[in-house]
């Protein structure tokens, strides 16, 4: 009976009324924007293909689930069930982004080399170019740390 009334009162739209959802969004917009901006100076041109990509600095990724884990932390207490879940799933996410989606751009960075030089060597069809800014440096989930926690804390701060 409990699992009908959750279906029955389920309601996309109310996830737009906490400061949870904003935080964790408002956050990954930052950190996303920061990047063509990064780019932007870097390059002196504007590329939007930075709103959905992965790699790079900050981390988006660490900065919406910090984001989330902050605002959940200031509205529940930081000692709440919820707060203690939020941060586990913070942990899981930065710790990927970091080592496991970090070391495979590396191997994409190598088997992309060992691949340039089969097709030159023995004059194979140009093969498909693997993504290599997969994952982030400590220094890329620190800063997207950082964002997150500015964003949720602002966000929390003038929530009505």
């Amino acid at each position: 009976m409990l699992f009908a009334n959750v279906i029955r009162d389920f309601n996309p739209g109310n996830y737009f009324l906490h400061p949870w959802f904003w935080s964790a969004f408002l956050a990954w917009i930052t950190a996303q924007t920061i990047k063509i901006v990064r780019s932007a100076v870097k390059t002196r041109s504007v590329d939007f293909e930075y709103l959905v990509s992965t790699g790079g600095m900050p981390s988006a990724h660490s900065a919406m689930v910090t984001g989330l884990a902050t605002s959940i932390g200031l509205t529940e207490g930081f000692g709440s069930p919820i707060a203690m879940l939020a941060l586990g799933f913070t942990a899981v996410t930065t710790f990927d982004a970091a080592t496991v989606r970090h070391a495979a751009g590396e191997q994409a960075k190598v088997l992309n080399r060992i691949m340039k030089n089969l097709v030159k060597a023995h004059q194979l069809p140009t093969m498909t170019h693997l993504k290599e800014l997969l994952g982030h440096t400590r220094k890329e989930v620190c800063w997207g740390m950082v964002t997150g926690v500015c964003v949720a804390t602002a966000v929390c701060r003038f929530w009505p």
